[in-house]
């Protein structure tokens, strides 16, 4: 099975195609890395595939942050230019330049 290049990267902001919350990548599994209990939770009419790359998210909504694994094809880019509200952040970036986060060392290993 070939391995699918990830449309997003380690510290952009991105935005749930569906519901209401945002987030920045700070990690990328090629394809679905968790557990099976957590795939059959999903509805089956919402099911993503699981041969895609799946992010792992520093996420916030209107109840306030906590941590997302998200599909690809349930993600697009956030143009809001705002800064993500989570209480992580500083442990994997540095600064947010440009829209991005720039992650710190470890982050990148």
């Amino acid at each position: 099975m070939p391995i699918r290049t990830a449309r997003f990267h380690i510290g952009q902001i991105v935005r749930h195609r569906v519901y209401e919350f945002r987030g920045v990548v700070y990690d990328v599994d090629p394809t679905f890395s968790n557990s099976e209990e957590w795939w059959q939770s999903i509805p089956e009419d919402m099911r993503p595939s699981k041969d895609q790359p799946f992010y792992h998210l520093l996420a916030e909504n209107e109840n306030g942050p906590y941590m997302a694994y998200v599909s690809e094809q349930n993600l697009q880019e956030d143009e809001s230019g705002d800064p993500v509200d989570h209480p992580d952040v500083e442990v994997y970036f540095a600064t947010l330049e440009d829209d991005y986060y720039v992650p710190l060392p470890h982050v990148l290993n």
